[in-house]
C-alpha cells in the first residue's frame, strides 16, 4: 500500500478546486458541489469535498474528470496554479 510522506498534502489541486467552486455563479457550497458531481455519476458527499479541499483526501482521475465537467474546464486547467 502507498504511504504518502507529505503530511496533509494528498492532492495538488485542492486550492484550485476550492477557487473554482467559489467562482461559480452563483457561489456554490461544498454540499451543492457534491450534488452537482452526483449528476455526473460521482458519489461524493460534502465531507469528501471538504477533505479534498483541505488536502486530506486523494483524488482519482475519474473524480478529476467529473470536477472538470462541473466546472466546464479542461483537466489541465485544474492544475493551472500548481
Amino acid at each position: 500500500m502507498f504511504k504518502n510522506k507529505n503530511k496533509n498534502m494528498n492532492n495538488v489541486c485542492r486550492k484550485r478546486i476550492a477557487e473554482l467552486r467559489l467562482a461559480l455563479n452563483p457561489k456554490c457550497s461544498q454540499r451543492q458541489l457534491a450534488e452537482k458531481l452526483q449528476l455526473f455519476g460521482l458519489d461524493l458527499d460534502k465531507n469528501a469535498i471538504q477533505r479534498i479541499e483541505c488536502g486530506k483526501r486523494f483524488i482519482t482521475d475519474i473524480e478529476i474528470v467529473a470536477f472538470c465537467k462541473v466546472f466546464e474546464i479542461q483537466p489541465n486547467d485544474i492544475f493551472a496554479m500548481v
